[in-house]
């Protein structure tokens, strides 16, 4: 089945079921005249009719388009394929994802309180408005996925000399595929190995930008060794400094390292784009990235105005 719009729905307030409409207006806020639209990054909320056809089944509850409160009841697409910052081009217009599922209202959700269940936690999409437009039922829909890149920069006179391998580097990216595995976002992550050099670093830095990176992460150079330069170049490079989970993380491993209170590591932001500057050495790295993956994802939505609630 080719993918299509089955159903477009809108609503004046907020906690209520939508109506089904013959078109709706999708503008740089979102569905005009939804009480959803405004400037944030739920703007346009999609449920599959697959999903909703497997929860009649599964409740004996039947469900009319826009129950669930969705601008968009889709047929012929499995939402749950989709990722952060993917796109939908439906008819003329193009949504991102940013949001997959949010928290039901509970005893405030009619259906909820019927059957105890709800679908939009897990199978409802939200996305924000790239090009807006009308929408009809039966309008085609195309998916695009799209990554969101990130960057690991190891920064090693001797290794990239070859006179040993870069472990803390590779480790940065494999423990990055494993948090972002099966999570809400889609991610792109690409390695890069050079010497303890400050134009080097600006320059990957400006290429990290330039691709749109969400993320940075360096390695290396955080001492006080003559060519650790990292924190020195990155620093002046901050729009915003983090310096409560650097400081956190010193103190969490100072008992069992004392050297750990030398490093000069440090977060912050560059523009929309996340920066953790790490020392070099692998144990020191696992160490770190430990720690930053509790608040990494939370950190990434903040940046980007997606609030969660």
């Amino acid at each position: 089945m080719n993918a299509h719009v089955r159903s477009v729905n809108r609503s004046d307030h907020k906690g209520t079921v939508k109506t089904p409409a013959t078109a709706i207006t999708l503008t740089p806020a979102g569905v005009a005249g939804d009480a959803h639209a405004g400037a944030w990054h739920r703007q346009v909320s999609l449920l599959a009719e697959e999903d909703v056809l497997r929860f009649t089944q599964r409740t004996g509850r039947a469900i009319q388009p826009g129950e669930f409160a969705e601008n968009i009841t889709t047929a012929g697409l499995a939402l749950n394929q989709l990722r952060i910052p993917d796109r939908l081009t439906i008819g003329p217009c193009e949504l991102e994802v940013t949001q997959l599922g949010k928290a039901c209202h509970g005893e405030g959700c009619a259906i909820f309180r019927e059957v105890g269940q709800c679908l939009m936690p897990k199978e409802g999409i939200f996305c924000k408005v790239i090009t807006p437009g009308l929408i009809r039922p039966g309008d085609p829909m195309q998916w695009t996925p799209r990554e969101l890149p990130c960057q690991v920069v190891t920064l090693s006179d001797r290794a990239s000399q070859g006179i040993y391998p870069d472990q803390s580097g590779p480790a940065v990216a494999d423990i990055l595929r494993e948090h972002f595995a099966g999570g809400p976002w889609r991610v792109a992550i690409q390695t890069t190995l050079i010497p303890d050099d400050a134009t080097l670093l600006r320059a990957q830095i400006a290429q990290a930008r330039a691709a749109g990176s969400a993320l940075l992460v360096t390695t290396g150079g955080t001492g006080l060794g003559p060519r650790d330069i990292t924190p020195d170049v990155l620093r002046p490079m901050l729009d915003r400094e983090i310096p409560g989970i650097m400081e956190q993380i010193r103190v969490t491993y100072a008992a069992q390292h004392p050297a750990a209170v030398l490093s000069r590591s440090l977060a912050g932001q560059i523009g929309d784009m996340l920066v953790f500057c790490l020392p070099g050495s692998r144990r020191a790295v696992l160490e770190y990235m430990t720690e930053i993956r509790k608040t990494l994802d939370h950190a990434l939505r903040m940046i980007r105005g997606m609030d969660q609630h």
